[in-house]
């Protein structure tokens, strides 16, 4: 059966990338254009063997259209360059809403007792099932590469968190000796984070990554991939640890193309992400 698998994926990633793709991608994934022949390749590639595999819903009346599709996966295949995947096994369902929606949460009160109530969320990701994403928000900053936020990595981030099992900010490396300074690195620039938001401090960082360590980690992977000067600049050992994780230097593709269109200001609030 594996090999099935495998095999098929192969004949996935070898057939010819759809013109109309190409032609979204060009509009909605600014980085797109700054890769290196290769490296496209390889991102379309796993850009037709993620559609194949996952489904996507629209929720709330959103219609599901190619370029929200070929958007997401794009976004979710970055994460992927270079590195051994089995594309996010846990994953099987991309749930899209038009917009911010309300989720059911329960809260501890008083005495023992649990509270129910909704939250409005941008997007979330559970360890086993799906990615529920906002498009409103990820169509505002699908065009963006220079404030460091990008929900679709966001969440995608936190799907390889979860690929060990738990969502503690340490996904799964090559080898067990990595871990160490993974542990070492990411706790001192966690620790920095909260210290920063605590004090008001502005960062490089999404100061919404003080919220825990996995929030931490998925956080920093938006500014790695979109803020990879600042944060080299300002993180370095941080910068360090996420190359060699993700096996890529985004300081080679991140500026914006000249003649690409900036981004309205403008961000349903980032408090609902998870």
């Amino acid at each position: 059966m594996l090999g099935v698998k495998r095999w098929r994926r192969r004949k996935l990633r070898s057939a010819p990338f759809p013109s109309t793709w190409d032609q979204i991608l060009r509009k909605t994934f600014p980085l797109y254009r700054r890769l290196s022949g290769n490296d496209r390749a390889e991102l379309q590639g796993h850009i037709q063997v993620f559609l194949s595999e996952k489904r996507f819903e629209g929720c709330a009346g959103l219609e599901v259209t190619d370029e929200i599709k070929v958007t997401i996966a794009a976004y979710a295949c970055l994460l992927l360059l270079h590195r051994k995947t089995d594309y996010y096994p846990g994953l099987s369902s991309i749930l899209v809403y038009p917009q911010a929606y309300a989720a059911p949460v329960e809260e501890e009160a008083a005495r023992g007792f649990a509270v129910e109530g909704y939250q409005e969320r941008l997007g979330e990701s559970w360890q086993r099932g799906a990615v529920v994403l906002a498009w409103k928000d990820p169509r505002s900053g699908a065009t963006s590469v220079k404030d460091g936020r990008n929900l679709i990595l966001h969440e995608f981030a936190h799907q390889l968190d979860h690929e060990d099992g738990v969502a503690d900010g340490a996904p799964l490396l090559e080898r067990r000796a990595d871990y160490v300074t993974w542990a070492r690195v990411l706790r001192a620039e966690y620790d920095r984070l909260r210290a920063d938001s605590e004090r008001g401090r502005r960062s490089v960082l999404d100061l919404y990554g003080a919220t825990n360590p996995a929030e931490f980690f998925a956080v920093a992977t938006e500014s790695f991939f979109l803020s990879p000067g600042k944060l080299r600049h300002r993180h370095p050992e941080l910068f360090d640890s996420l190359k060699r994780f993700y096996r890529q230097d985004p300081r080679h593709y991140s500026a914006l193309p000249r003649k690409a269109g900036r981004r309205a200001k403008g961000r349903v609030q980032r408090a609902g992400r998870r």
